[in-house]
């Protein structure tokens, strides 16, 4: 049997993916620090299809110890995609951070990204039909006034998925990573931005996807031979792409 590993499992994109792959009788691993969440999302899917198993983990994965603890938990499944998707943002100028929330960002958004996706790569590299893939966002190809530093960990995810796609295809492995980069989507995303308790997005915004359509997106990226499933900000348009960054392979002779 082969899991596909969720984080960020209890809402929004990654609820509606784990649903998605579940739809495919995919098997997941979900993983939040939100365990209800988990568990009616457990009973969604099985609602759905009995024969799909379906795999609590609960975690903070802004706590280190923690990230590591949920890798070394998994080491009795055999895994096939992974789904870097807990994170979160935030909206205030970089002169006004609240500084204990923006330390938890880098280390969600960034740190956390980056450890499992290394551990996943060491151990799957070489095993056919792997996925990595992380979720980035609009805002991680361009920057947005009062989101810089969210941006900015975009910017990194994306840069790091593309820098790690390309380094896998010129050592040859199986596997693939992708980066998703959502536009504004209907999630509990703003809310946690914005330190709010409510966000009407049909009042907010002119335009903005589901998490269920996102969701969608996901699958075809997944399905694709393409390395960037981006949304377009300003017609909300999806666009399946090979890496956007420049690249520079220090073994190439060019």
């Amino acid at each position: 049997m082969k899991y596909t590993v969720i984080t960020g499992a209890s809402s929004g994109i990654g609820y509606e993916t784990a649903l998605a792959f579940a739809a495919r009788g995919k098997n997941v691993i979900v993983v939040a620090r939100r365990e209800q969440q988990l568990k009616e999302l457990k009973q969604e899917i099985n609602g759905l299809d009995k024969n799909v198993e379906v795999v609590i983990k609960t975690a903070d994965l802004s706590k280190s110890d923690q990230v590591y603890d949920l890798y070394e938990s998994l080491k009795e499944y055999e895994l096939e995609t992974w789904v870097n998707n807990a994170g979160f943002g935030n909206f205030d100028p970089v002169s006004g951070h609240d500084l204990t929330k923006i330390e938890t960002m880098l280390r969600l958004n960034n740190e956390a990204l980056t450890i499992l996706s290394s551990l996943f790569a060491r151990d799957y590299a070489e095993k056919e039909g792997t996925q990595l893939i992380n979720i980035s966002s609009g805002g991680g190809y361009t920057i947005v006034a009062n989101a810089v530093t969210y941006c900015a960990t975009k910017f990194f995810v994306s840069a790091f998925t593309e820098g790690l796609a390309q380094e896998l295809k010129g050592m040859g492995a199986k596997m693939r990573a992708k980066v998703l980069a959502p536009a504004a989507t209907e999630s509990e995303f703003a809310k946690q931005a914005m330190d709010v308790d409510q966000f009407n997005y049909d009042e907010a915004l002119p335009k903005y996807h589901t998490s269920k359509e996102m969701a969608h997106f996901l699958l075809d990226l997944y399905d694709s031979d393409k390395v960037v499933g981006i949304v377009d900000g300003n017609t909300y348009e999806f666009h399946l792409k090979d890496p956007i960054f420049p690249y520079v392979d220090r073994n190439s002779n060019n």
